[in-house]
């Protein structure tokens, strides 16, 4: 099968605590991010519902897989002829806290979904008191006309063997959801720690995040040798770059480092 080249967006917006407003925005930039080609779209974290401080509307607001927020994402995916890659406030088994999961649709419905894995317990956050970990298995990923994307959430960047699991699904690139809190540095960490996933493991890593105030914003597509491609400032908009499975080939010929290594990665669990 050839390969082609495809466009993907990173959609950055603030949600709130409003699911419908959350909906009409992601709406409008799903029309805006496929007028200008792309075909998957790539929403932050907690798309769905947010409040900050987090807090027992949290779960109130959780959701099912096939729950309303994924059924209009669905819609929107059919509508416009893409995937789209989004955080979702999904409920869990205990009642008083939820799952941080990204969910990727198409126009028949969830293709993969992503857990968080490590959640975010540092820089004074605890978010282990309102979420629960996702578990240690498989990664699931989906294909779109042979480029193969894998998913990531936000905290989970600061793990590399989480990336490298990733990779060795035979990803091109890895989409990162995200709600990079602002803080000292944390720009530069964010974007520090996506040009390393993909300069590591040899294959395009795009994040989309919160604007300012909470988020850093400046959600960005990097290409395999670690150069942003497409970016955002701190506005609520879309970025899209073309992706290509030939790149990742052609940058692994000649930086064959993932068949060079000589670790693996195996969990403590």
């Amino acid at each position: 099968m050839t390969v082609t080249p495809l466009g993907l967006a990173v959609a950055q917006f603030a949600p709130a605590a409003d699911g419908a407003a959350n909906l009409d925005t992601i709406s409008d930039l799903v029309a805006r991010a496929a007028s200008r080609g792309a075909r998957i779209v790539l929403f932050p974290e907690y798309s769905s519902y947010f409040v900050d401080p987090f807090d027992a509307s949290l779960a109130a607001h959780a959701q099912d897989l096939d729950g309303p927020f994924v059924t209009a994402l669905t819609d929107l995916a059919a509508r416009h002829g893409v995937h789209i890659v989004a955080g979702l406030v999904e409920r869990a088994a205990s009642s008083d806290r939820v799952r941080n999961t990204v969910v990727a649709v198409d126009a028949g419905g969830v293709v993969a979904r992503y857990r968080k894995l490590h959640l975010y317990d540092a820089f004074g956050q605890r978010e282990s008191d309102w979420v629960e970990p996702g578990g240690i298995e498989t990664p699931e990923t989906f294909e779109v006309n042979g480029i193969r994307f894998a998913l990531m959430t936000c905290y989970d960047l600061r793990f590399p063997e989480v990336a490298r699991i990733l990779a060795d699904t035979g990803a091109h690139v890895v989409l990162v959801a995200a709600e990079w809190v602002r803080g000292p540095l944390k720009e530069d960490h964010w974007r520090t720690l996506l040009q390393a996933r993909a300069i590591e493991n040899t294959l395009y890593v795009a994040g989309a995040d919160h604007p300012p105030p909470l988020g850093v914003g400046h959600s960005v597509v990097i290409d395999p040798l670690g150069v942003p491609v497409a970016s955002i400032g701190t506005a609520t908009d879309v970025a899209v770059a073309a992706v290509d499975a030939a790149v990742v080939d052609r940058v692994r010929r000649v930086n064959p480092a993932l068949a060079l290594r000589r670790y693996r990665v195996v969990p403590r669990e």
